[in-house]
């Protein structure tokens, strides 16, 4: 179970620290490790950990622990993420919809959800469209000073 446990642990690490895109490049970097599993072993354990995939905002995809302390540095590449596809924010009520450069959405809409913002209930992303939720106590201008903490040159 130790062996296990440790393989887990080292699974996470190497999801936190890189942008990997596919269970063969996982498979290469726990060999580097000198560990040595099955893509079915590998399988179950991206299932056991909850991982998933989301777009890196131009035409592929990285894998991706659920909800769990930013650090730093991924912290700086949400920010980046925000940033390069972010086109503006518009509100009706309690509903936001936030437009993206074209595949962005995606991106954006995680870099969003990881930051864990309280005013947020949650989000739903296109293509290049993403529509949010506020929580009844919370105002957009809320949102907006919370996402010009982020992004000190965006204009609304």
């Amino acid at each position: 179970m130790k062996l296990r446990d440790d393989r887990l642990r080292l699974i996470m690490r190497i999801i936190k620290e890189n942008r990997i895109s596919s269970q063969e490049g996982l498979l290469g970097e726990l060999e580097k490790q000198g560990i040595s599993v099955t893509q079915a072993t590998l399988s179950r354990d991206l299932k056991l950990l909850k991982v998933g995939k989301v777009s890196d905002g131009w035409n592929g995809y990285y894998y991706t622990l659920p909800e769990s302390d930013v650090p730093p540095d991924i912290q700086r590449t949400y920010i980046q993420d925000l940033q390069r596809g972010f086109l503006s924010l518009d509100f009706s009520g309690k509903i936001g919809v936030i437009k993206t450069l074209q595949g962005h959405a995606d991106s954006v809409a995680f870099a969003i959800d990881r930051f864990n913002l309280d005013c947020i209930l949650g989000t739903i992303a296109g293509d290049d469209t993403i529509f949010l939720v506020l929580k009844e106590e919370n105002s957009p201008e809320d949102l907006i000073n919370l996402l010009s903490s982020f992004m000190p040159d965006l204009e609304l």
